[in-house]
């Protein structure tokens, strides 16, 4: 008898008590139960913003993937669906994997064999039960009201890896060629043969019937990424404006696993980064070698941005998954039964060749301004009276010219037993947790803020969940926070004089949360 994957995912989603975990995020999309991981799919519908993303419900004690399915009109209240992608058919019974999402309109649809407008692009993962030996395909499943969904029955449409490739071989992202009207091309991360990581590229025009083009390649970068790692997860190629020169650049965002940690950076098991060129052909022009990391937190993973109908263009938003591989051990597992999270959109922009991340939205209901605000201080610690109950909230800070450029100050989110620490320390960003409920992966984190950067100091906390943004989107640090349940606010720590500019607290509650 075959089993009834989705009837079974539902039932674990109604009887979840997830929701009524203290930890529980408010504002960011959080699995209904069991465990979270890349987002995928990700689409903006007239007003609404759709998140997909790697579903497990039955995690940890059986590791089957989904896509699971939210949706807002705000970016912060998120709404449950049922699960999309349910991983029942011959190509993708051992999990439906990670791909993104394109949004048709006038002659696109109607030279869409399938004629609807959401087109969900996904590998299929197949492991024989006996060798182990692992099959994937890149498979499409559409919507015409992102309420029913099908997989198109001439799936899979590319059945294997190509030669040279082993079958690591996964994570589609289909983007409209710009230089090429009515052509749509697939990018996929791939490992070679001789198990190095790189991406190849496919052409179509009609979304499911594609051609090989070649692999992608670095004609100025002194082949820095020629044997950049042993697999590249989750590519994805966007186009960006410099805010100072107008220019577009495109931006290949990847996850290079394998690559060595150096004396900074790259502390996660599997980093996340990005260079910034032009794309000719199959060719990623003028990076010259150079590579950066999107965010330095301790969980980022498997960033991914909104895509758009032409007729409704907006700011490019990223979304990432707020986790690692393999790093499941936290508290949430045990009090609520679900773990992970994805961090808030952020929208996108470069400045001499850096990407600038900055919160896509603010979070609602004005509180007022804090006391601290155009006030010189002196050293010490000082409660923030505006967030004292609240458990999330928003929260920006900004030194005066007239303080010591390499003044120490920063925030501590929970109590003197329990708490995570972020400072600014002259050119350095210092984050510590190791005094909060989870530690595992990563307790201190030292990290050089970029040239010229502002002191600028802006943090997004949502229970479980931290995002700090320093210098005006110039660097980000995402890491999950899990303080003591029953502390709240924040506090403002200055080991030496200080006047803060301008400062502006938000909080998402209406009211304090009862602790």
């Amino acid at each position: 008898m075959t089993e009834d994957l989705k009837g079974l995912a539902l039932d674990a989603i109604a009887t979840s008590a997830a929701a009524d975990d203290p930890d529980y995020p408010r504002f960011h999309v959080v699995p209904p139960v069991g465990r979270l991981n890349d987002p995928n799919g990700l689409l903006v519908d007239g007003g609404t913003f759709h998140a997909f993303y790697q579903f497990s419900p039955f995690h940890p004690h059986r590791k089957l993937v989904y896509w699971g399915h939210s949706s807002s009109a705000d970016l912060l209240h998120w709404r449950h669906h049922e699960p999309t992608i349910v991983p029942d058919s011959f190509y993708d019974r051992s999990g439906a994997y990670s791909g993104n999402a394109i949004v048709l309109e006038g002659r696109e649809l109607d030279d869409a064999p399938a004629r609807a407008p959401y087109q969900l692009f996904y590998t299929g993962n197949l492991k024989d039960p006996v060798t182990d030996e692992r099959t994937a395909s890149q498979c499409l499943v559409t919507s015409g009201d992102l309420t029913d969904f099908a997989k198109w029955p001439g799936n899979p449409l590319i059945p294997t890896n190509a030669e040279g490739y082993t079958a690591h071989y996964r994570d589609p992202q289909v983007f409209r060629d710009p230089d090429r009207p009515g052509e749509y091309r697939m990018l996929i991360g791939v490992q070679r043969a001789n198990e190095s990581g790189a991406a190849v590229l496919y052409r179509s025009r009609d979304l499911v019937s594609w051609e090989p083009e070649g692999e992608l390649t670095f004609p100025d970068a002194g082949g820095v990424f020629d044997s950049f790692g042993y697999m590249w997860e989750c590519p994805g190629l966007v186009r960006v404006t410099d805010e100072d020169t107008g220019e577009d650049w495109d931006v290949l965002i990847w996850c290079p696993q394998g690559i060595a940690p150096q004396t900074e950076g790259f502390e996660n098991i599997f980093p996340c980064v990005y260079t910034v060129g032009h794309l000719v052909g199959t060719e990623l022009r003028d990076t010259g070698g150079a590579f950066h990391e999107v965010d330095r937190g301790f969980e980022f993973y498997a960033p991914q941005v909104f895509a758009r109908r032409p007729s409704e263009p907006g700011p490019v938003l990223l979304t990432a998954w707020a986790g690692n591989a393999s790093e499941d051990d936290q508290p949430s597992i045990s009090t609520g039964q679900w773990v992970h999270a994805l961090s808030l959109p952020r929208s996108l922009s470069l400045k001499e060749g850096r990407l600038i991340q900055r919160p896509a939205t603010n979070l609602p209901h004005d509180v007022g301004r804090p006391a601290l605000v155009d006030t010189a201080l002196e050293a010490g610690q000082y409660e923030i009276a505006e967030l004292r109950g609240y458990r999330s909230w928003q929260l920006r800070l900004e030194a005066d010219a007239a303080s010591d450029s390499d003044a120490c100050w920063g925030l501590r989110i929970g109590t003197a037993e329990s708490h995570v620490d972020i400072v600014l320390d002259g050119g350095v960003l210092r984050v510590d947790r190791s005094t909060s409920r989870y530690t595992q992966h990563g307790s201190v984190r030292a990290v050089t803020l970029p040239e010229g950067c502002a002191p600028v100091l802006e943090v997004i906390h949502d229970r479980s969940l931290t995002e700090v943004f320093v210098g005006d989107g110039a660097l980000t640090f995402t890491l999950r926070s899990f303080v003591d349940v029953g502390s709240s606010g924040a506090r403002l720590m200055l080991e030496e004089p200080l006047v803060l500019k301008t400062g502006s607290v938000r909080t998402f509650a209406p009211a304090p949360e009862v602790l």
